[in-house]
């Protein structure tokens, strides 16, 4: 175990991580809820409804676009609606910080070009993420974008890398509100007591 001394590193680590990420994204995203001296805990939110405003881009976008970087999504639209709360770990190194800074610079960039009306507002990277492997090797690519920005929008994302999104867009609020149990049935486990 870490005890009290490792959990308070991992602790500070943490925190630093979350510092060292909020100073290379500020300049990309509003940062909310800053302490007195312009520092953020373990954790800190990004603010995405200035883009739906001026793109239609939302959070969500982002969240689904960060997958084809090869990234989970961070924690979307809480505590804060239509922002991301990232939260990096003591664990992680800066070469992964760094990627997933990158991988959001990148982003805005995205975002920046459908402001500046170089990308459509509806047919683009962030409104189609992510881009499973079964839509990129299709005979049929109806994008205005190449595959090659869809399925690899960076240098770090390659081939050999690549962690494939399963699926496409699927509707997250309808998933989220119409919940199936996929559990075996209830005569399963009172076997098993037996």
């Amino acid at each position: 175990m870490m005890g009290s001394h490792g959990l308070r590193r991992a602790t500070e680590v943490a925190v630093l991580n979350a510092n060292y990420m909020r100073k290379r994204l500020e300049n990309h995203y509003k940062v909310l809820y800053l302490g007195a001296q312009g520092f953020v805990a373990h954790e800190f939110i990004l603010d995405m409804r200035v883009f739906k405003k001026s793109t239609g881009i939302e959070a969500m976008d982002v969240a689904k676009r960060l997958q084809d970087y090869g990234f989970h999504a961070p924690t979307v639209s809480f505590p804060v609606s239509g922002c991301l709360m990232v939260e990096p770990t003591e664990s992680e190194d800066k070469q992964e910080l760094d990627r997933f800074c990158d991988a959001l610079i990148l982003i805005r960039e995205e975002i920046q070009a459908i402001e500046d009306g170089e990308m459509d507002t509806r047919m683009n990277p962030l409104k189609m993420a992510p881009h499973p492997q079964k839509v990129v090797v299709s005979s049929k690519w109806d994008r205005p974008y190449t595959r090659e920005e869809a399925a690899f929008p960076a240098s770090f994302v390659t081939p050999e890398n690549k962690m494939w999104p399963c699926v496409g867009r699927i509707d997250d609020i309808y998933g989220d509100t119409h919940l199936l149990c996929s559990c075996p049935p209830m005569e399963t486990y009172e076997a098993l007591k037996a």
